[in-house]
């Protein structure tokens, strides 16, 4: 600690010295307005801007204006909503209006762009060059500011220089060129020329009379299978930065990467005072006025500007002037402007370089600078000593918070653990208690990395133990007594359940204001999104489909005939079947489901389940039986006969899943709602049997519906056709039990990456007016 306060007074002492041995700072020069470059014309008449433009000499508005043809601009203040400048000289481009013009450069509309357009044949069927000649004019393509742009399918654009007669233009050859390289449009990235479908270079120095020509490097009919049917390809110089990538869009035939670059993108010309003159010459006929200095192009020609500290045109009398630094005040104290330049000095009784920038100015004398610096000491350390002690209190008061509130959580959450397992005392045994301390350390406090899903009643992140387990932690994000309610009657029913088809609760938090629950980790996700957002490297076959089903009805009739006390589940839906690293099924989310009586057959409760799964007789009656569970995995069972979602769209005539299924089912049109996925595999027998189990399970009359041990040897009988094999009485007593091992036609080694966890969605009350009335 003390190494640290040492540094920290190291930092603040200057600061205090100054402060303190400063007295007289506040007698500084007076601030004043700093100078700026005016913007000089030809003659005072001559106008200085063009709309937002600002016109510099030797630019000017009209001839009388401007130092030559080349450099005259005219301003259309009638044609426009606003004034726009363009070049009057004799340049031959298509579009000259101006952007910018600084020291260096002048920014124009881009108008030059070559194009080749093919058709479904792959025949060339237009072709248009980008010619571009500023021959004799001051101006050159810039080579630092532009690039040359190209976009196709393996073509390759040629800068053509067309040679001229001045010495700094070559003869007739090819200067530059760039290729695109691209097999098909998957590869084509926006915003990336990188090479495929866009490529860019840099362009040669001194260009002024040229064009750009486009190439194929194959034969377009080789390529018809790889590129659309008919596109164009281009090539345009444009400023750097300026343009990005559309990808495969901007190959079409409509013309809109043409558009977009004329209007959004365009080109640099660097410019030089006379284009043919270097500043030898220059200097001989006194070209850069007073306190200016001639710089020579790279691309040939010259340029007058102001020396530093100086200001104003260096093209006109009387030159550039003097800029007053002062103005600024750079100094600690006194300030004198010189020519060009300027000096600070401190006053007598101090020393320093006096620049603010620098040492600055400070008292004379040992004995002032110890009572100073002895003063800087004390108030740097009175402050540092405020703080510690202030950082020290909160961060015990903090931590003693933190303490009581988990201890008041724990205690709380303790207490209704025990109230609601009064029936059995001895489960709270078989719960690991996990502190939040140690859950945090696992998921990295949290971290959003570190999510699986989320969902209706919280967040589900993803964990390793210290002894290298994966677990998943299930974490409510807001706290109501309902979520509070649900999270511990997920922990008394998972206590007391120990099935292989059921996913398994490792422990529970008690340190927050609702109890995280730990669970097994599920490596493939929910049958939902297997279902219905299927991947073409693994789908779910028929015959997984069927073992699904058996695991799923195996567990659900565990609940209900073999738990110790008879269990409800009370939202069976697809998202909440998960699939294990073999694809065998585990049912999840516990946290609406009810422990009942063996002597009693129902449960009245408050309406709550997930449209499209929620018995109709339940949804009347507030009453839940075994059979609600019945006609909830009745609609799991066609999810997985036809591949639709239980509500298969809230805009189609027949969005109810169970009535547009029960509707072709008595028309006789089953195979044409079977998934196409899985149309070849089985046998119409068996798409009609698991169809039949389907409508029986729907039945509006409850009592006629099949028990769930029914429902699972039905089930079996159909998977019996796919493994004669198997004992399939023996089976299903081990489906029901738990007891069954891994059988040898699992799915090893076929892993999905991809893991969530969706929570139950409780009923609007739009959705509970579509419910009562179906049709």
């Amino acid at each position: 600690m003390s190494l640290s306060i040492l540094w920290l007074l190291l930092f603040l002492l200057p600061v205090s010295v100054e402060a303190i041995a400063d007295p007289t700072s506040s007698t500084a020069i007076p601030p004043k307005t700093m100078l700026t470059a005016a913007v000089i014309t030809k003659h005072s008449n001559c106008a200085r801007t063009c709309g937002s433009l600002t016109i510099p000499y030797p630019f000017g508005v009209g001839r009388q204006c401007a130092h030559d043809d080349w450099f005259t601009i005219t301003c259309d203040k009638t044609t426009y909503d606003s004034p726009k400048a363009f070049l009057w000289g004799p340049l031959d481009l298509e579009d000259r209006e101006i952007l910018e013009i600084t020291e260096t450069e002048v920014v124009i509309r881009n108008s030059q762009i070559a194009s080749r357009c093919y058709d479904f044949r792959g025949k060339k069927v237009s072709e248009n060059e980008g010619k571009f000649n500023i021959s004799g004019s001051p101006f050159t393509l810039s080579h630092t500011a532009n690039n040359l742009t190209v976009i196709g399918y393996n073509d390759y654009a040629l800068i053509g220089d067309s040679g001229g007669t001045s010495p700094y233009e070559a003869p007739l050859y090819y200067r530059a060129g760039c290729i695109t390289m691209c097999a098909n449009l998957t590869v084509m990235k926006p915003g990336s020329c990188s090479g495929l479908g866009c490529c860019q270079t840099s362009v040669p120095i001194g260009l002024q009379d040229f064009t750009i020509d486009l190439y194929t490097v194959e034969n377009r009919q080789r390529q018809k299978e790889y590129v659309p049917a008919e596109y164009c390809s281009y090539a345009f110089f444009a400023k750097v930065g300026n343009f990005s990538f559309g990808g495969a869009s901007d190959l079409t035939t409509n013309g809109t990467v043409e558009k977009r670059t004329k209007q959004e993108v365009p080109v640099v010309l660097d410019w030089a005072f006379e284009r043919y003159t270097s500043c030898k010459e220059a200097k001989k006929k006194n070209i850069c006025q007073s306190n200016a200095e001639c710089i020579d192009s790279e691309a040939g020609g010259y340029r007058c500007k102001c020396r530093s500290g100086y200001e104003g045109q260096p093209y006109l009398e009387p030159g550039c002037t003097d800029i007053d630094e002062c103005a600024s005040r750079p100094c600690a104290k006194y300030c004198k402007n010189v020519a060009g330049s300027f000096n600070c000095s401190c006053p007598s009784g101090y020393s320093g370089d006096g620049f603010k920038s620098g040492r600055g100015c400070y008292p004379d004398g040992l004995l002032k600078i110890i009572t100073n610096l002895a003063s800087g000491l004390g108030i740097s350390l009175g402050i540092i000593s405020m703080l510690l002690v202030s950082w020290w209190l909160s961060y015990i008061i903090e931590k003693r918070r933190i303490v009581e509130q988990k201890a008041k959580y724990f205690e709380q959450n303790s207490r209704l653990l025990l109230q609601q397992m009064a029936t059995d005392e001895s489960a709270m045994a078989t719960i690991k208690i996990f502190t939040i301390d140690e859950l945090e350390r696992v998921t990295d406090n949290f971290n959003e990395d570190r999510i699986l899903g989320k969902g209706g009643q919280g967040t589900v992140y993803k964990g390793m133990l210290s002894e290298g387990r994966i677990v998943a932690i299930k974490k409510s994000e807001v706290v109501n007594e309902s979520q509070l309610r649900d999270f511990v009657n997920e922990v008394v029913i998972l206590s007391q359940i120990n099935h292989r088809n059921i996913v398994k609760l490792l422990g529970c938090c008690l340190e927050a204001e609702v109890p995280l629950l730990v669970y097994e980790y599920i490596l493939n996700g929910t049958l939902f999104q297997h279902i219905h957002h299927p991947t073409e490297d693994f789908p779910i076959t028929w015959k997984m489909r069927l073992q699904i089903a058996s695991d799923s009805a195996g567990a659900l009739a565990y609940l209900h005939t073999s738990s110790s006390i008879p269990i409800f589940h009370r939202d069976i839906k697809s998202s909440n079947i998960l699939l294990d690293d073999k694809y065998r099924a585990k049912l999840s989310d516990f946290g609406t489901s009810k422990l009942v009586a063996i002597d009693l057959t129902h449960v009245t409760t408050h309406v709550h389940g997930t449209f499209g799964y929620l018995d109709p007789v339940y949804f009347q009656s507030s009453q839940f039986t075994e059979k609600s569970d019945v006609y909830s995995f009745g609609v799991v069972l066609i999810e997985l006969l036809t591949g639709q979602k239980a509500i298969r769209s809230m805009i189609q005539e027949d969005r109810s899943l169970v009535l547009w299924f029960l509707s072709h089912l008595e028309n006789s049109n089953l195979l044409d709602i079977v998934d196409s996925q899985i149309l070849q595999e089985g046998s119409k027998e068996e798409f009609l049997a698991i169809a039949n189990l389907g409508k029986r399970c729907l039945n509006l009359d409850e009592k006629t519906r099949p028990s769930m041990k029914e429902v699972l040897v039905e089930i079996e009988r159909v998977m019996s056709l796919h493994f004669p094999g198997k004992n399939q009485k023996n089976w299903t007593e081990q489906v029901i039990t738990g007891t069954s091992r891994t059988t040898n036609y699992s799915y090893d080694g076929l892993l999905s990456s991809k893991t969530f966890y969706p929570e139950n969605i409780s009923l609007s009350s739009a959705e509970t007016s579509l419910l009562s009335n179906p049709k």
